[in-house]
């Protein structure tokens, strides 16, 4: 089941804003509204975050997203449709069960770190817990397991006034990590930091999410941000959601000219991953195989090297063209010193981290999912191609041993 699911959201501000949705749903235009006084800020949006997802709205100044993640933590009623967060519609809680949802299952991490300055940096930590009504004991071991979290172990003896911008906002995650609730609602949470501080909290969050399985709903103007922290990003226009995809889904197939324009200029290398380009391998070589097998593949595929894998297609190594038919002429009739290491990769490693890799060797990289086993393979020529405009390779994984697409690509004896 989702965590947060909106349904059909519309915001309307003025005298009567039904009516303005009403008008919405005829078809007419923002702009129409705005002329009788109407401001439409959201839109007929629908998502759906599933648990331990960071999904990302995206949009431009007055594009909707930070009157959309008001209305999922309570503090704007929508116009018309509904929010459920964990089960329970938001709209309708009343005071108390808005307090409740806030202390026990939704925190939120604001853009000006919001901050106590009278309070220590452990007290600010642990602040929300305080609310809650933990003891004193209590709250100071979770605020502190907390802040060693974010990396400011430590530090919870100082006055907010002596940390840099970028601590401050560690001691807002921290806050939120402290509270113990399932989402985490971040408002343009890195905006105000420096480039370097901010790209280091954008690497921190995601290791976080990694080990903690928090939910978290992210609101940016920064398309790059979007797309290096969204599992799954929603972009807005004039109150629209007018896409929902992963980040290579957008930056490939846009919906329309506006996504299109947008996502232009957008660094792909950071964005596209190993597994977006990889290629099933033209041949393999089974690792009980020897020399002439791998010489005769290579031929008959015209390849200059294979990759090595055992019955279970775990990763054993690479052999060259001309260390097999080294073999061959020695009469070696097992691989053994002829089989090299792989250049390996995991599937999500980003493009732009492959690229000195691949400048060392000729070889295709290997890509290796879990226990070692290979998913495919990255030649150089392949890479560079992926720089450019348009739709990537398909993600494939190496057949199993008796689908005849295997076959097909293994070639004869694999």
């Amino acid at each position: 089941m989702p965590l947060i699911e909106a349904h059909e959201i519309y915001k309307v501000f003025g005298r009567r804003p039904e009516r303005g949705v009403e008008r919405l749903r005829r078809g007419e235009d923002r702009e129409g509204l705005r002329s009788d006084g109407y401001t439409a800020a959201v839109i007929d949006a629908s998502f759906e975050v599933e648990q331990g997802q960071i999904f990302v709205v995206m949009g431009l100044s007055g594009s909707g997203k930070s009157t959309l993640i008001r209305m999922v933590n309570g503090l704007l009623t929508p116009t018309a449709g509904r929010i459920e967060v964990a089960g329970r519609t938001v709209f309708g809680l009343g005071t108390a069960g808005l307090r409740q949802l806030r202390r026990e299952q939704v925190s939120m991490v604001f853009q000006h770190f919001a901050l106590l300055p009278h309070r220590t940096v452990g007290e600010n930590a642990a602040y929300g817990l305080k609310i809650q009504g933990l003891s004193r004991s209590e709250r100071e071991r979770r605020a502190e397991q907390a802040l060693d979290l974010v990396g400011l172990g430590g530090w919870g003896g100082s006055m907010p006034g002596e940390l840099s911008g970028g601590m401050r906002q560690r001691v807002g995650l921290a806050r939120a990590l402290a509270a113990g609730t399932e989402v985490l609602l971040m408002d343009e949470a890195f905006s105000a930091l420096d480039p370097l501080i901010r790209r280091e909290m954008q690497d921190q969050l995601v290791e976080l999410q990694h080990r903690l399985d928090k939910t978290i709903l992210f609101i940016t103007h920064d398309l790059n941000e979007a797309m290096r922290l969204g599992d799954r990003v929603a972009m807005m226009r004039d109150g629209r959601i007018v896409q929902i995809g992963t980040a290579e889904q957008i930056l490939n197939d846009p919906a329309n000219d506006y996504v299109a324009q947008f996502v232009q200029d957008v660094d792909r290398t950071r964005v596209l991953t190993a597994s977006s380009v990889m290629e099933p391998p033209v041949a393999v070589l089974r690792s009980e195989q020897g020399p002439r097998a791998a010489h005769r593949l290579m031929r008959e595929h015209q390849v200059s090297s294979l990759m090595v894998v055992d019955r279970d297609r775990r990763l054993r190594g690479v052999v060259t063209e001309d260390d097999a038919a080294d073999a061959v002429r020695r009469g070696a009739d097992v691989l053994g010193d002829v089989l090299r290491p792989a250049v390996s990769t995991g599937p999500d490693t980003a493009l732009a981290d492959l690229f000195a890799a691949a400048a060392d060797t000729a070889i295709p990289l290997a890509v290796i999912g879990e226990g070692d086993r290979l998913l495919g393979v990255i030649p150089r020529v392949t890479l560079l191609s992926a720089l450019g405009a348009g739709t990537t390779p398909e993600v494939t994984t190496v057949p199993p041993d008796d689908d005849p697409a295997r076959r097909e690509h293994v070639g004869v004896g694999a």
